[in-house]
């Protein structure tokens, strides 16, 4: 016998609404979470070197929120996962270039999308498990 599942086309569009919905929670869960950040830094009179740092855990946390929230579909949860990392990771560069007064391809861009990724393919991988259970 084999393990594979066969997808049929309600289930991959199943799959995409899933996958919008993950990165529709992480994109306004992050969004949230930045002007709470940016309120609690200006109000405790932080350092801006720890600024990077805030933002990425936020990043994690919410696209690892956005996974565990809506993947609910068995199957392939490590690819959906990863998936919504890389969209999640497009769609935050966009809005926060607007926010920010413009776009800027360097390192950090790199390192969000990397960072989207692999917290995709956990948070991908964490549904799944929670739901086999």
């Amino acid at each position: 016998m084999s393990d594979k599942v066969k997808t049929t086309g309600k289930d991959s569009a199943r799959y995409i609404i899933e996958i919008v919905k993950a990165v529709i929670i992480a994109t306004v869960a992050s969004l949230l979470c930045v002007l709470l950040a940016a309120f609690v830094i200006k109000f405790f009179n932080l350092s801006s070197t720890c600024v990077p740092i805030i933002n990425q855990v936020i990043r994690s946390l919410c696209v690892l929120l956005g996974c565990v929230i809506s993947l609910r579909i068995p199957g392939n949860g490590w690819l959906r996962g990863i998936i919504t990392g890389l969209a999640y990771a497009a769609i935050s560069f966009v809005i926060f270039s607007l926010i920010g007064g413009g776009f800027e391809f360097d390192l950090t861009l790199l390192n969000n999308t990397v960072n989207g990724v692999v917290t995709g393919f956990i948070g991908g991988v964490i549904a799944m498990l929670i739901r086999r259970n």
